[in-house]
């Protein structure tokens, strides 16, 4: 395979306001059951998963009170992000940039489009990818359950259609710069899984004149009831400790069932009856992980289910990385980066 990419870079941010909905976007430019036959190493009972994420949940109107640090960085607050035309010496317009939609994490329950941290994260693809990116402010829980974020996510792809279908009205930034036949739905942890969701829900939608390319999953949040090896290998992790993951999906899950609900656990036999055919619409996916990553093995059984299923796959395993490496660790992020470059570029 062959990868070509673009002769010229360029990088501009466009913030738009709510376009859809609770939709916002930023442009770029540029556990209750457990195996006993698996060795469990000791739980901390003492941590107090509230405490660690930095949360009070108020039970009788299901919302939390959200006191963790959460740095934002508006398009004012950002000299990348001003409301700028880029001259015709900034760009190629022969060279159209493929569209990156993109969906954060933070366990369903934590964090926005334009946190610091993911902002930063999606100027530093746009750049390395040379892509435009979309970063997608969804509904969280417990105050919007799942599937509100899926919800949202679907609405997002087709906003994007809007624009391409609008030649007059249509966002400037996409009609003038984007390929909307090259569109790629990308996620991190929890919105990995909704980027995974929503790739579910398109499948029963026409989204002419869009074409989504490929699936792009970065440490993907799944789970289930009975522990997997690396959950209890890692049981006391430092970023995603088992404890801290049972509450998000708690926390995210609708009122009343388990982590065996297809919404936790992709792996559940029998739940759709059109999977196969929704997995189709998937031409490719890249799985990004971490053996150090308490999901590990539950993204390793993910890739398996979608080659079984017959959707190409390409997989990229950091030997010593962790949870959330791309958004900490500068020199894991350049790596990770040009993995998903080479796999949007990739001549198949």
């Amino acid at each position: 395979m062959q990868q070509t990419y673009p002769a010229q870079e360029a990088f501009f941010i466009f913030d738009c306001s709510r376009a859809t909905k609770e939709a916002f976007f930023i442009l770029a430019v540029d556990s209750t059951q457990v195996n006993c036959d698996i060795p469990q190493p000791l739980i901390l009972n003492t941590m107090n998963p509230y405490e660690v994420l930095g949360i009070i949940h108020n039970p009788a109107i299901d919302t939390l009170t959200r006191n963790s640090p959460n740095p934002i960085t508006n398009s004012n607050d950002d000299p990348d992000t001003k409301d700028i035309e880029p001259s015709e010496s900034q760009h190629n317009h022969e060279q159209l940039l493929p569209l990156v939609i993109y969906f954060h994490g933070g366990g369903f329950i934590l964090y926005n489009a334009n946190s610091t941290i993911f902002h930063n994260f999606c100027k530093s693809m746009a750049n390395q990818v040379s892509a435009i990116v979309l970063s997608v402010e969804y509904r969280l829980a417990p105050e919007n359950r799942l599937p509100a974020a899926y919800e949202d996510a679907v609405e997002s792809l087709i906003w994007v259609q809007n624009q391409a279908l609008d030649t007059v009205n249509g966002e400037p930034w996409l009609r003038n710069y984007g390929d909307f036949s090259k569109c790629f739905i990308m996620g991190c942890s929890a919105g990995g899984n909704i980027a995974y969701n929503s790739c579910l829900g398109a499948s029963e939608l026409d989204l002419e004149p869009i074409k989504i390319c490929g699936l792009i999953l970065n440490q993907p949040y799944f789970g289930g009831v009975e522990r997997s090896k690396s959950e209890l290998r890692l049981v006391n992790d430092k970023y995603v400790p088992l404890v801290v993951n049972d509450l998000m999906w708690e926390l995210g899950l609708p009122v009343g069932v388990n982590r065996d609900h297809v919404y936790c656990n992709p792996f559940v036999v029998g739940v759709d009856e059109n999977l196969e055919r929704k997995l189709r619409f998937m031409k490719k996916c890249l799985v990004t992980c971490s053996n150090e990553d308490p999901l590990i093995d539950r993204d390793i059984q993910f890739v398996k289910m979608l080659e079984e299923e017959g959707v190409k796959v390409v997989s990229w395993i950091e030997e010593f990385g962790f949870h959330g490496m791309a958004h900490s660790h500068p020199v894991k992020a350049q790596e990770m980066l040009q993995v998903v470059r080479d796999f949007i570029f990739c001549e198949d």
